[in-house]
């Protein structure tokens, strides 16, 4: 699940990345916004695994989440999904007001 908040004063948008899942030890979501590096997300007490980052606005970035170092998962609520060049499909992300 994603989570957009808009910024009045800066041309930022901070996301908040949510996935919830059961027996899971570890998930990183791994994006064009940092250089296809897994970025670990952290589990909520009895909740799901969370991650933030600030992100420019008006920009739109590919991601995936990548669970327990092995099995490649799209985000249900993003806002595309784009192939990739595995044959798959990316998660996509737009960082634009209103959408």
């Amino acid at each position: 699940m994603l989570k957009k908040k808009f910024f009045k004063t800066n041309e930022e948008c901070e996301v908040t990345f949510e996935f919830e899942a059961e027996n899971v030890e570890a998930v990183a979501v791994v994006g064009e916004f940092n250089g296809w590096e897994p970025m670990a997300m952290k589990p909520a007490k009895n909740g799901p695994f969370r991650a933030k980052v600030r992100l420019p606005k008006d920009g739109r970035f590919q991601f995936r989440y990548l669970v327990d170092g092995q099995t490649w998962v799209n985000d249900e609520s993003a806002d595309a999904y784009w192939p990739n060049e595995h044959g798959d499909n990316n998660s996509v992300l737009f960082t634009l007001p209103n959408k």
